[in-house]
């Protein structure tokens, strides 16, 4: 046995909750400190979940017990704290998008390279049993030869619960950076590498209001399209329609749907580790009338939540074997959103460049709770 791998945290904000109550628990892991800008808040989610230390960015960087940097920062800083992280001799998770533009995106990749460190990008949700079971029953063929997907994100808006929305609405945001990753690659799970897209898009307002918090009122721009339609082609021949929307009223999310020639396969929320996955088949004859069918499938895997890939990639780099979410499908995920976004500029096909191999599945007996390294 050896010591839990060492994690530290740059950003202490919202979704450092959710990481932080799942790798508290983790055996293999340890949370060694956290980092934020604003080191009252650091201090403050430091004694909310039991960590020993906490402090500014530099303090992470510098911590001899820190193997993996956790990267929950704002989009524009993922890249620019993660080439720091890298520098440092650390590991890298980030929470997605890996970055605001491709060049960057690359040069990241190119200097963990280098520096012989890993990096993993977000989202870790297709590692759970909502996906895994999903991937599962199209290998099996459970709904025949697998032909298209159809996906759906659509609600009004997260300026109506985030005190602080204006970088979801900025460049390297909007439903299609922000959410999109949670859909597109779900898909590159369930598909492989997409080979071109085409979308179209608009935004609904030039501005919006904050409405919670001490800045309730504020106005402020947006910056990208806040509704995107898209279609993609995928390298294996399927092919995808998606909405991604924070203009409508009608909230539709989590809708995932992958129709084969013997059955369609319902998917739970990609943005959540489990749920219900559903198959429905074609009615017969005589029960034409009757509404579709489902029959559910037992799950497999063991659910957890956000901080799964990270424990993934400590256990891949002790044993010396490939994590799953790596860098380069967060690469690939973010160019396939950015080539969307080309498309609506352009209103022509856009040719994904990159690629991605076979992804392997999470396996079956995986226990994230039971400890060992």
């Amino acid at each position: 046995m050896t010591a839990p791998f060492g994690i530290g945290f740059i950003g202490a904000g919202m979704i450092s909750d959710q990481y932080l109550t799942n790798l508290t628990q983790f055996p293999d892991v340890r949370v060694v400190i956290i980092g934020d800008l604003d080191t009252e808040r650091a201090a403050a989610q430091a004694e909310k979940y039991g960590v020993a230390e906490s402090g500014d960015p530099d303090a992470v960087l510098a911590h001899p017990e820190v193997d993996l940097v956790l990267n929950l920062t704002i989009p524009q800083a993922h890249v620019p704290v993660s080439l720091a992280a890298i520098a440092a001799g650390k590991h890298v998770w980030s929470e997605k998008p890996i970055g605001v533009s491709r060049e960057e995106a690359k040069a990241m990749l190119a200097a963990a390279d280098a520096a012989g460190v890993r990096v993993g990008i977000a989202p870790d949700t297709v590692l759970g049993p909502g996906l895994q079971t999903a991937r599962r029953a199209i290998a099996r063929g459970d709904i025949g030869v697998p032909l298209a997907a159809q996906t759906a994100m659509q609600y009004i808006g997260p300026d109506i619960f985030h005190p602080n929305p204006d970088f979801l609405f900025a460049r390297g945001a909007g439903p299609l950076i922000d959410m999109g990753p949670y859909y597109a690659t779900a898909l590159v799970h369930l598909f492989g590498p997409v080979d071109a897209v085409a979308a179209v898009g608009l935004r609904g307002r030039e501005s919006r209001t904050v409405q919670v918090g001490p800045r309730t009122g504020e106005e402020f721009p947006v910056e990208v399209p806040t509704l995107v339609q898209a279609i993609a082609r995928f390298e294996s021949g399927q092919q995808s329609q998606s909405v991604f929307s924070f203009d409508s009223p009608l909230a539709r999310t989590g809708v995932v749907e992958i129709t084969g020639t013997e059955g369609t396969l319902i998917i739970p929320d990609p943005n959540t580790f489990g749920g219900d996955v559903q198959i429905t088949r074609a009615p017969s004859i005589d029960r034409m009338g009757d509404g579709p069918q489902y029959e559910t499938l037992a799950p497999v895997g063991i659910e957890s939540g956000r901080g799964l890939g990270v424990l993934d990639m400590a256990r891949a780099i002790r044993g010396g074997t490939a994590h799953i979410a790596t860098g380069e499908i967060g690469y690939h995920v973010f160019d396939t959103l950015t080539a969307i976004e080309e498309s609506v500029a352009s209103g022509q096909f856009v040719t994904v460049e990159s690629t991605v191999g076979e992804i392997p599945f999470v396996p079956e007996d995986r226990d994230p709770f039971a400890a060992t390294l």
